[in-house]
Protein backbone atom coordinates (compact mmCIF):
# COMPACT_ATOMS: atom_id res chain seq x y z
CA UNK A 1 0.00 0.00 0.00
CA UNK A 2 1.18 3.38 -0.78
CA UNK A 3 2.11 5.87 1.78
CA UNK A 4 -0.88 8.63 2.49
CA UNK A 5 1.65 11.66 2.27
CA UNK A 6 5.71 11.72 1.43
CA UNK A 7 7.93 14.53 0.76
CA UNK A 8 11.29 14.50 -0.41
CA UNK A 9 13.53 17.03 0.30
CA UNK A 10 10.67 19.72 0.37
CA UNK A 11 11.89 22.86 1.00
CA UNK A 12 10.33 26.85 1.14
CA UNK A 13 12.38 29.82 1.29
CA UNK A 14 10.71 33.47 0.98
CA UNK A 15 13.09 36.53 -0.11
CA UNK A 16 12.19 39.76 2.13
CA UNK A 17 12.84 43.56 1.59
CA UNK A 18 14.69 44.43 4.73
CA UNK A 19 14.31 47.66 6.10
CA UNK A 20 16.53 49.48 8.07
CA UNK A 21 15.10 52.54 10.45
CA UNK A 22 15.96 56.34 9.75
CA UNK A 23 15.58 58.65 7.07
CA UNK A 24 19.04 58.30 5.32
CA UNK A 25 18.82 54.59 5.32
CA UNK A 26 15.24 54.40 3.94
CA UNK A 27 16.33 56.98 0.89
CA UNK A 28 18.68 54.63 0.21
CA UNK A 29 17.04 51.46 0.03
CA UNK A 30 14.86 52.85 -2.64
CA UNK A 31 17.44 52.56 -4.91
CA UNK A 32 19.54 49.83 -3.23
CA UNK A 33 17.60 47.51 -1.65
CA UNK A 34 19.05 44.81 0.84
CA UNK A 35 16.80 41.23 1.17
CA UNK A 36 16.98 38.57 3.49
CA UNK A 37 16.22 34.84 2.90
CA UNK A 38 14.05 33.53 4.54
CA UNK A 39 14.12 29.47 4.94
CA UNK A 40 10.98 28.69 6.39
CA UNK A 41 11.16 24.65 5.33
CA UNK A 42 14.66 23.02 4.64
CA UNK A 43 14.73 20.13 3.20
CA UNK A 44 11.67 17.68 4.94
CA UNK A 45 11.84 14.02 3.71
CA UNK A 46 8.83 12.35 5.99
CA UNK A 47 6.62 9.39 5.10
CA UNK A 48 3.23 9.08 7.05
CA UNK A 49 1.57 5.66 6.27
CA UNK A 50 -2.75 5.63 5.73
CA UNK A 51 -4.66 5.57 9.12
CA UNK A 52 -1.84 7.54 10.78
CA UNK A 53 -2.47 10.28 13.24
CA UNK A 54 1.13 12.02 13.82
CA UNK A 55 2.06 14.99 15.66
CA UNK A 56 3.68 17.66 14.12
CA UNK A 57 5.77 19.45 16.46
CA UNK A 58 8.39 22.83 16.53
CA UNK A 59 8.50 26.39 18.01
CA UNK A 60 6.95 28.93 16.56
CA UNK A 61 8.50 29.98 13.64
CA UNK A 62 9.96 26.21 12.71
CA UNK A 63 7.85 26.00 9.54
CA UNK A 64 5.34 23.40 10.59
CA UNK A 65 1.95 26.10 9.23
CA UNK A 66 4.19 26.44 6.09
CA UNK A 67 4.92 22.46 5.27
CA UNK A 68 1.06 22.04 6.23
CA UNK A 69 0.37 24.62 3.23
CA UNK A 70 2.57 22.94 0.61
CA UNK A 71 0.90 19.53 1.34
CA UNK A 72 -2.80 21.44 0.68
CA UNK A 73 -1.79 23.02 -2.20
CA UNK A 74 -1.70 26.57 -0.81
CA UNK A 75 1.70 27.11 -1.34
CA UNK A 76 4.31 26.10 -4.41
CA UNK A 77 7.78 24.96 -2.76
CA UNK A 78 11.29 26.43 -3.78
CA UNK A 79 12.64 22.40 -4.25
CA UNK A 80 11.77 19.26 -3.82
CA UNK A 81 8.80 17.03 -4.11
CA UNK A 82 5.24 15.74 -2.02
CA UNK A 83 3.05 13.35 -2.78
CA UNK A 84 -0.55 13.01 -0.64
CA UNK A 85 -2.76 10.66 -1.89
CA UNK A 86 -0.48 10.20 -5.16
CA UNK A 87 -1.22 13.80 -6.17
CA UNK A 88 1.24 16.74 -6.32
CA UNK A 89 -0.69 19.28 -3.79
CA UNK A 90 0.59 22.05 -5.50
CA UNK A 91 -1.54 21.52 -8.98
CA UNK A 92 -4.60 21.89 -7.27
CA UNK A 93 -6.38 19.06 -9.24
CA UNK A 94 -10.35 18.90 -8.31
CA UNK A 95 -9.46 15.31 -7.30
CA UNK A 96 -7.23 16.02 -4.54
CA UNK A 97 -9.71 18.31 -3.35
CA UNK A 98 -12.35 16.52 -2.80
CA UNK A 99 -10.18 13.93 -0.36
CA UNK A 100 -8.26 16.47 2.19
CA UNK A 101 -9.37 18.60 4.57
CA UNK A 102 -7.27 21.76 5.98
CA UNK A 103 -8.12 23.14 9.35
CA UNK A 104 -6.24 26.02 11.05
CA UNK A 105 -7.53 26.98 14.62
CA UNK A 106 -6.81 30.68 13.84
CA UNK A 107 -8.81 30.94 10.66
CA UNK A 108 -12.40 30.78 10.01
CA UNK A 109 -14.15 28.89 7.38
CA UNK A 110 -17.25 29.47 8.29
CA UNK A 111 -19.90 32.09 7.25
CA UNK A 112 -19.53 34.82 10.78
CA UNK A 113 -23.55 36.01 9.96
CA UNK A 114 -24.66 32.50 9.21
CA UNK A 115 -25.85 29.73 11.18
CA UNK A 116 -23.47 27.00 10.96
CA UNK A 117 -26.10 24.66 8.84
CA UNK A 118 -26.41 26.87 6.27
CA UNK A 119 -22.47 27.13 5.81
CA UNK A 120 -22.56 22.96 5.67
CA UNK A 121 -25.04 23.10 2.73
CA UNK A 122 -22.57 25.86 1.06
CA UNK A 123 -19.65 23.27 1.51
CA UNK A 124 -22.02 20.28 0.18
CA UNK A 125 -22.90 22.34 -3.08
CA UNK A 126 -18.54 22.63 -3.19
CA UNK A 127 -18.30 19.42 -3.10
CA UNK A 128 -21.03 17.81 -4.63
CA UNK A 129 -22.37 15.59 -1.43
CA UNK A 130 -25.68 13.46 -2.30
CA UNK A 131 -28.45 14.80 -0.10
CA UNK A 132 -28.68 11.47 1.63
CA UNK A 133 -25.16 11.57 2.30
CA UNK A 134 -24.76 14.98 3.22
CA UNK A 135 -27.86 14.88 6.13
CA UNK A 136 -26.36 11.43 7.39
CA UNK A 137 -23.16 12.85 7.78
CA UNK A 138 -24.27 15.60 9.40
CA UNK A 139 -26.36 14.61 11.73
CA UNK A 140 -24.15 11.83 12.94
CA UNK A 141 -21.14 14.15 13.31
CA UNK A 142 -23.52 17.09 15.17
CA UNK A 143 -24.19 14.15 17.47
CA UNK A 144 -21.13 13.26 17.89
CA UNK A 145 -19.73 16.66 18.79
CA UNK A 146 -22.91 17.32 20.74
CA UNK A 147 -23.88 20.48 18.89
CA UNK A 148 -27.26 19.81 17.35
CA UNK A 149 -29.32 22.56 19.32
CA UNK A 150 -26.97 25.13 17.96
CA UNK A 151 -26.44 24.39 13.99
CA UNK A 152 -29.11 27.15 13.51
CA UNK A 153 -28.00 29.75 15.67
CA UNK A 154 -25.46 32.68 13.89
CA UNK A 155 -21.86 31.33 14.28
CA UNK A 156 -21.08 34.96 16.08
CA UNK A 157 -23.00 33.76 18.80
CA UNK A 158 -21.13 30.60 19.41
CA UNK A 159 -18.47 29.94 21.84
CA UNK A 160 -14.94 29.41 20.71
CA UNK A 161 -15.35 25.90 21.75
CA UNK A 162 -18.27 25.45 20.13
CA UNK A 163 -17.33 27.27 16.69
CA UNK A 164 -14.04 25.03 16.54
CA UNK A 165 -16.37 22.08 16.82
CA UNK A 166 -18.56 23.44 14.05
CA UNK A 167 -15.63 23.97 11.83
CA UNK A 168 -14.30 20.13 11.81
CA UNK A 169 -17.54 19.42 11.37
CA UNK A 170 -17.72 21.20 8.22
CA UNK A 171 -14.07 20.09 6.99
CA UNK A 172 -15.43 16.31 7.54
CA UNK A 173 -18.72 16.75 5.87
CA UNK A 174 -16.96 14.94 2.73
CA UNK A 175 -15.50 12.54 4.20
CA UNK A 176 -11.85 13.04 3.63
CA UNK A 177 -9.03 10.88 3.38
CA UNK A 178 -6.33 13.34 5.19
CA UNK A 179 -7.09 15.90 7.01
CA UNK A 180 -4.14 18.28 8.13
CA UNK A 181 -5.43 19.94 11.77
CA UNK A 182 -3.39 22.82 12.52
CA UNK A 183 -3.77 24.15 16.03
CA UNK A 184 -7.52 23.08 16.40
CA UNK A 185 -7.55 23.61 20.14
CA UNK A 186 -5.93 26.83 20.43
CA UNK A 187 -7.29 29.07 23.48
CA UNK A 188 -10.20 26.22 23.79
CA UNK A 189 -10.68 25.64 27.86
CA UNK A 190 -10.25 22.34 29.22
CA UNK A 191 -13.64 20.93 28.45
CA UNK A 192 -13.73 22.02 24.99
CA UNK A 193 -10.22 20.28 24.47
CA UNK A 194 -11.49 16.94 26.22
CA UNK A 195 -14.31 17.28 23.62
CA UNK A 196 -12.84 17.73 20.95
CA UNK A 197 -9.80 15.32 21.83
CA UNK A 198 -12.44 12.52 22.66
CA UNK A 199 -14.27 13.44 19.01
CA UNK A 200 -11.29 13.37 16.94
CA UNK A 201 -9.84 9.64 18.59
CA UNK A 202 -13.12 8.10 18.20
CA UNK A 203 -13.32 9.64 14.52
CA UNK A 204 -9.99 8.66 13.26
CA UNK A 205 -10.43 4.96 14.37
CA UNK A 206 -13.62 4.30 13.34
CA UNK A 207 -12.71 5.74 9.65
CA UNK A 208 -9.03 5.27 9.34
CA UNK A 209 -8.45 8.94 8.19
CA UNK A 210 -4.71 9.80 8.34
CA UNK A 211 -4.58 12.75 10.24
CA UNK A 212 -1.40 15.23 10.68
CA UNK A 213 -2.06 17.33 13.70
CA UNK A 214 -0.03 20.57 14.57
CA UNK A 215 -0.25 21.98 18.22
CA UNK A 216 1.45 23.99 21.26
CA UNK A 217 -0.38 22.27 23.71
CA UNK A 218 1.32 18.97 24.42
CA UNK A 219 -2.38 17.64 26.43
CA UNK A 220 -3.22 16.81 22.51
CA UNK A 221 -0.29 15.02 21.40
CA UNK A 222 -0.21 12.81 24.42
CA UNK A 223 -4.30 12.50 23.97
CA UNK A 224 -3.92 11.73 20.71
CA UNK A 225 -0.68 10.96 18.62
CA UNK A 226 1.88 7.53 18.68
CA UNK A 227 4.24 9.26 16.74
CA UNK A 228 5.76 12.66 16.91
CA UNK A 229 7.76 14.48 13.84
CA UNK A 230 9.47 17.69 15.01
CA UNK A 231 10.89 20.20 13.34
CA UNK A 232 13.11 23.46 14.14
CA UNK A 233 14.72 25.86 11.67
CA UNK A 234 12.88 24.36 9.18
CA UNK A 235 14.18 21.12 9.94
CA UNK A 236 13.48 17.20 10.97
CA UNK A 237 15.06 16.99 14.49
CA UNK A 238 13.18 13.81 15.54
CA UNK A 239 10.61 11.22 14.05
CA UNK A 240 9.51 8.42 15.77
CA UNK A 241 7.15 7.55 19.45
CA UNK A 242 6.11 9.83 21.92
CA UNK A 243 8.09 7.37 24.37
CA UNK A 244 11.23 7.53 21.86
CA UNK A 245 11.06 11.37 22.03
CA UNK A 246 11.29 11.25 26.26
CA UNK A 247 14.03 8.81 26.55
CA UNK A 248 16.14 10.13 23.91
CA UNK A 249 15.21 13.98 25.53
CA UNK A 250 14.40 13.74 28.48
CA UNK A 251 17.79 13.12 30.40
CA UNK A 252 16.57 12.79 33.73
CA UNK A 253 13.52 10.96 35.98
CA UNK A 254 11.85 12.24 38.91
CA UNK A 255 11.66 9.92 41.77
CA UNK A 256 9.05 10.45 43.78
CA UNK A 257 9.17 8.94 47.97
CA UNK A 258 6.72 8.80 50.87
CA UNK A 259 9.14 8.47 53.97
CA UNK A 260 7.98 6.01 56.55
CA UNK A 261 8.31 8.13 59.81
CA UNK A 262 6.83 10.96 58.34
CA UNK A 263 9.57 12.96 57.80
CA UNK A 264 11.90 14.24 54.79
CA UNK A 265 16.00 13.75 55.31
CA UNK A 266 18.28 16.78 55.09
CA UNK A 267 20.72 15.37 53.01
CA UNK A 268 18.83 14.82 49.75
CA UNK A 269 20.36 17.30 47.58
CA UNK A 270 23.17 14.89 46.90
CA UNK A 271 21.27 12.57 45.28
CA UNK A 272 19.90 15.33 42.67
CA UNK A 273 17.86 17.86 42.51
CA UNK A 274 14.92 18.29 45.07
CA UNK A 275 12.00 19.28 42.43
CA UNK A 276 9.12 19.30 45.65
CA UNK A 277 9.56 18.79 49.18
CA UNK A 278 6.22 18.44 51.48
CA UNK A 279 6.89 16.27 54.21
CA UNK A 280 6.37 13.61 54.25
CA UNK A 281 6.43 13.09 50.47
CA UNK A 282 10.12 14.58 48.48
CA UNK A 283 10.65 14.89 44.33
CA UNK A 284 13.68 14.42 43.56
CA UNK A 285 14.73 15.00 39.74
CA UNK A 286 17.67 12.16 38.77
CA UNK A 287 20.31 11.67 35.82
CA UNK A 288 18.30 9.02 33.81
CA UNK A 289 21.75 6.63 34.43
CA UNK A 290 22.26 7.10 37.88
CA UNK A 291 18.20 6.36 38.73
CA UNK A 292 18.71 2.84 39.76
CA UNK A 293 21.61 3.30 41.59
CA UNK A 294 20.06 6.07 43.61
CA UNK A 295 16.95 4.39 44.39
CA UNK A 296 19.19 1.55 45.53
CA UNK A 297 20.99 3.90 48.10
CA UNK A 298 17.76 5.56 49.14
CA UNK A 299 16.30 2.75 49.75
CA UNK A 300 19.36 1.40 51.98
CA UNK A 301 19.51 4.58 53.77
CA UNK A 302 15.84 5.59 54.53
CA UNK A 303 12.94 3.55 55.52
CA UNK A 304 10.04 4.59 52.66
CA UNK A 305 6.05 4.02 51.97
CA UNK A 306 6.37 4.43 48.24
CA UNK A 307 8.28 4.88 45.82
CA UNK A 308 7.65 5.81 41.86
CA UNK A 309 9.75 6.78 39.17
CA UNK A 310 8.43 9.54 36.40
CA UNK A 311 9.06 10.40 33.12
CA UNK A 312 9.53 14.58 33.18
CA UNK A 313 6.86 16.27 31.95
CA UNK A 314 6.61 16.09 28.25
CA UNK A 315 6.30 19.76 28.18
CA UNK A 316 9.71 20.46 29.50
CA UNK A 317 11.27 17.77 27.07
CA UNK A 318 9.67 19.39 24.30
CA UNK A 319 10.40 23.04 25.16
CA UNK A 320 14.13 21.84 26.39
CA UNK A 321 14.21 20.44 22.35
CA UNK A 322 13.42 23.38 20.94
CA UNK A 323 15.42 25.59 23.12
CA UNK A 324 18.37 23.48 22.03
CA UNK A 325 17.30 23.53 18.07
CA UNK A 326 16.47 27.19 17.58
CA UNK A 327 20.07 28.03 19.25
CA UNK A 328 21.58 25.96 16.42
CA UNK A 329 19.16 27.55 13.89
CA UNK A 330 20.51 30.62 14.15
CA UNK A 331 23.77 31.04 12.92
CA UNK A 332 22.47 29.53 9.59
CA UNK A 333 18.78 30.86 9.46
CA UNK A 334 19.23 34.44 7.40
CA UNK A 335 20.92 34.73 3.76
CA UNK A 336 21.22 38.79 2.94
CA UNK A 337 21.72 39.35 -0.36
CA UNK A 338 21.10 43.09 -1.93
CA UNK A 339 19.55 44.20 -5.15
Amino acid sequence: MKCAIETSNLAKYYRVYSKKEGLVPSLVGLFRREYREVHAVRGIDVRVEPGEFVAFLGPNGAGKTTTLKLLSGIITPTSGSASVLGYTPWKRENAYRRRFALVMGQKNQLWWDLPAAESFRLHQQIYDIPEASFRQTMAELAGMMEVEPLLHRPVRELSLGERMRMELIAALLHSPEVLFLDEPTIGLDVTAQFTIHRFLRHYQQTRGTTILLTSHYMKDVDALCRRVIVIAGGRLIYDGSLPGLVERFGGYKIISVLFSDGEVPPDLERFGQIVSREPPRMRLRVDRQVVTATLRELLARYAADDVSVEDPPLEEVVSALFSSAEERSRETAVTLTRA
